[in-house]
């Protein structure tokens, strides 16, 4: 039901088992989310495409990025849920870990971490915290 959820636990549960990438169900949320993702360095690259050969059936393929053999992501955490959605002013952006971390937040101008939403001056859904 959720697809912002499958699609991070998806990259969790790769990382844990030492995956070289992971497939995820594509839509337009998945994908900017995996932009913000790769924008932080927290995986190499995405692409888009097919679960079979003639088939309209799309998917992400992305690279996972490991460092002297630990995963880059130590923790992914989904805050604002379908049956309780979470959004904060731009006043009141969470921060992760002292910074160390993101929020990923879905703003009026599109998917961004709460580093640019505070630089912006936009608020919006929390959609999860990575670290």
């Amino acid at each position: 039901m959720d697809t912002v959820a499958d699609a991070l636990i998806r990259i969790k549960n790769s990382y844990m088992a030492y995956k070289s990438s992971a497939l995820l169900p594509y839509s337009k949320l998945v994908k900017s989310i995996c932009e913000v993702l790769k924008n932080e360095g927290f995986i190499e690259s995405f692409e888009e495409a097919s679960l079979k050969e003639g088939s309209k059936v799309k998917v992400l393929r992305v690279a996972l990025k490991y460092q002297d053999r630990k995963p880059v992501i130590n923790g992914i955490k989904r805050i604002s849920k379908p049956g309780l959605r979470v959004y904060k002013g731009k006043t009141n952006l969470p921060f992760v870990l002292n910074g160390l971390g993101i929020a990923i937040i879905s703003t009026p101008r599109g998917v961004m971490t709460d580093k640019s939403a505070r630089k912006d001056g936009v608020g919006g859904e929390v959609l999860a915290y990575v670290w």
